[in-house]
C-alpha cells in the first residue's frame, strides 16, 4: 500500500499542477458572487493542510513559507488578506510539486506510525496513523480540485 499511496500523492498533485498551470493572475484571483475564495486560496489551502496532515501529526517540522498559514488555513480567506505580496502561481505550483517529493522521502519508512494525537475530521473518519492522514489529504485535495475547476469555468465565462 505505501507505494501506492506516494504514487497517488504524487500523481494527483500532477493533476492538480496541470489543471492551474499557465492561469492569469485574474483568474487566479477571481472569486464569483456566491464564493468565498479563489483558486489561489485553493492552491494554497492543498498545500497548507497537507503539510500540516503530513508533518504535524508525525511530529516532524513544518515547512511553511511565511504567512500561508494566516492566508490559506481552514478558515482563511481572500477577503481578509492585507498583504501585497502573496505567492505567484509559478511560486505555488513549484511548492506544491515538491510537497508529495519531500512526504515520500522523509515518510515512506513510518507510513504505519501511530501518531500521538489522533485527529476526527469534519466527516466523521478518525485518523490514527501517518498513512491515514496522507490518505486523507487525497480526499481532501479531491474536493479543492473539484472547487478549481469550477472557479476556472467561472473566470473563463466572466474574464
Amino acid at each position: 500500500m505505501s507505494n501506492t499511496l506516494l504514487h497517488h500523492l504524487v500523481s494527483i498533485r500532477q493533476i492538480t499542477i496541470n489543471t492551474a498551470q499557465g492561469l492569469s493572475e485574474q483568474a487566479l484571483d477571481y472569486i464569483p458572487e456566491g464564493f468565498n475564495n479563489n483558486i489561489r486560496w485553493n492552491l494554497g489551502h492543498i498545500f497548507v493542510i497537507q503539510e500540516k496532515f503530513a508533518f504535524q501529526f508525525a511530529g516532524d517540522p513544518l515547512q511553511l513559507p511565511d504567512n500561508f498559514e494566516r492566508w490559506f488555513a481552514k478558515g482563511t480567506q481572500p477577503a481578509d488578506w492585507q498583504e501585497e505580496q502573496l505567492p505567484s502561481l509559478d511560486e505555488l505550483l513549484k511548492l506544491l510539486a515538491e510537497q508529495p517529493v519531500r512526504i515520500g522521502k522523509e515518510l515512506h519508512n513510518r507510513l504505519n506510525e501511530q501518531v500521538e494525537t489522533p485527529l476526527t475530521t469534519g466527516t466523521g473518519l478518525t485518523l490514527s496513523t501517518i498513512e491515514e492522514f496522507l490518505s486523507y489529504t487525497l480526499f481532501h485535495e479531491g474536493i479543492h480540485f473539484n472547487a478549481i475547476n469550477m472557479l476556472k469555468r467561472f473566470a473563463a465565462n466572466r474574464l
